[in-house]
């Protein structure tokens, strides 16, 4: 069962999905990084991180994907930044379930490096604040300051300026395609759009907005695109950050998952293997109680 409570030696947290509603690339600084104007909206779905403190000073993950459990996890290197920061000599031991798809677009790894920071700030008593460990984050990933805010947020930038917003509590069926989009091939396409005139917000909410990623993404993978056309006969869908988990709104989770049921098990092409879940909007995740 996940909890919020910690105890002096154990905590167990939910690492929310995320979804980006939006996607423009407004222009690219001198160090390559890319800036953007995005929402994200957090989502009840994720992975499971259960912390547990050692008597030692090792840091141990053990996750249930094997092939995620080197020493370049997320995970690992977020535990390493903030004891290297705190000066601790502390050990951890860190468990993984991961749900969340790799190579989606959906922040897994993100999410599970900012839970990481702000539990393992709480188990060894480092006393940072949101602010200092949402920086620490930013040096691990673009998308990890919004999990350690724990808040839905429209965001620039590179993704670290965050403005909190109140979005709707609708249903989202998400797809992930059997294919692995990799963000740096994306992000360094020469075929990228990168000039997009920034938005206000008020043209985000009148619907005047796209994800910047999406036509490149289709003309090279086309399970993304046939999984986009596919969930088009039901709802609006659109792309989630490079992809390739696509996504549309319902406004009850019955009908989110009648979508779903009608997603085909047998399926050959571009289609085969697709995987789906449904998932509720939400505006904060258990974070904002750390």
């Amino acid at each position: 069962m996940l909890t919020n409570t910690p105890s002096a030696h154990s905590l167990t947290l939910l690492a929310p999905a995320k979804l980006n509603l939006f996607l423009h690339i407004t222009g690219r600084r001198p160090d390559g990084y890319h800036l953007l104007q995005t929402v994200f909206q957090l989502l009840d779905y994720g992975d499971e991180l259960s912390f547990s403190l050692r008597d030692d000073d090792q840091i141990r993950l053990h996750c249930d994907s094997p092939e995620l459990s080197g020493e370049d996890n997320l995970v690992l290197r977020a535990a390493r930044l903030l004891r290297e920061h705190c000066d601790c000599n502390q050990g951890i031991n860190i468990e993984l379930v991961k749900r969340i798809p790799a190579g989606a677009g959906l922040g897994g790894g993100s999410s599970d490096a900012a839970t990481t920071l702000v539990a393992l700030n709480q188990l060894w008593h480092c006393g940072l604040t949101k602010e200092q460990l949402a920086a620490m984050g930013l040096s691990l990933g673009a998308d990890v300051p919004v999990f350690v805010k724990a808040r839905s947020a429209w965001a620039e930038g590179v993704g670290e300026h965050l403005t909190p917003m109140l979005l709707p509590a609708i249903y989202y069926l998400v797809l992930t395609p059997a294919c692995h989009v990799s963000t740096s091939v994306i992000f360094s396409h020469q075929e990228l759009t990168r000039d997009t005139h920034p938005i206000k917000m008020a043209a985000f909410l009148a619907g005047q907005s796209r994800n910047d990623c999406e036509m490149l993404v289709r003309m090279l993978y086309p399970e993304v695109n046939a999984a986009l056309e596919w969930l088009s006969q039901f709802a609006p869908v659109r792309m989630t950050g490079t992809g390739s988990s696509v996504f549309a709104g319902f406004q009850d989770e019955a009908s989110a998952r009648a979508v779903l049921e009608q997603l085909p098990s047998d399926a050959q092409g571009p289609l085969k293997n697709i995987s789906g879940f449904v998932a509720r909007a939400v505006n904060e995740s258990v974070l904002t109680g750390f």
